[in-house]
């Protein structure tokens, strides 16, 4: 049996050892970048699209969560040019109110940009939607399980 890491809201890992990574979203996307030459994966879990410079840098945010994903991976010997993406969530799960459907959106939208600024391939995506997500990598085969979850179970 794997080890199981469970990752929130501002949380990034990197399975350098075969790892289950483990997240649930609403709003919040992770984006999963796995190496195929060095089969290592490593899930983020961002809360908002853009840091706008005030306060502390934080992987709470995409522009932030995901360069740093890349850069961790790269750290540990991984090269962009072998890395693809899987992205999760963005779920519009705050239907009172229509920020709350946007903040789903842009998550997902910030991902896509960053991700072709990088020249990493999107592989796989289950974005968007009203309904959140527990998604689970395992870390060493690119593999994820996804399995939807109702919206009052979320807190993102």
């Amino acid at each position: 049996m794997l080890p199981r890491k469970f990752i929130h809201v501002g949380e990034i890992f990197v399975g350098i050892k075969p790892t289950e990574i483990v997240t649930v979203l609403g709003s919040c996307v992770s984006v999963c970048l796995y190496d195929k030459a060095q089969m290592i994966g490593g899930m983020n879990h961002y809360l908002l699209p853009l840091w706008n410079g005030n306060g502390l840098e934080s992987p709470k945010f995409g522009n932030v969560a995901i360069p740093k994903l890349i850069e961790n991976m790269e750290n540990i010997g991984c090269l962009r040019c072998n890395m693809e993406a899987k992205i999760f969530g963005g779920a519009n799960i705050h239907r009172a109110n229509s920020e709350g459907q946007m903040i789903g959106q842009k998550n997902i939208l910030i991902a896509k940009e960053i991700l072709r600024q990088w020249h990493i391939p999107i592989r796989a995506e289950d974005t968007g939607g009203n309904n959140g997500r527990r998604i689970m990598m395992i870390s060493d085969a690119n593999r994820i399980m996804l399995k939807y979850v109702q919206n009052e179970m979320m807190n993102d």
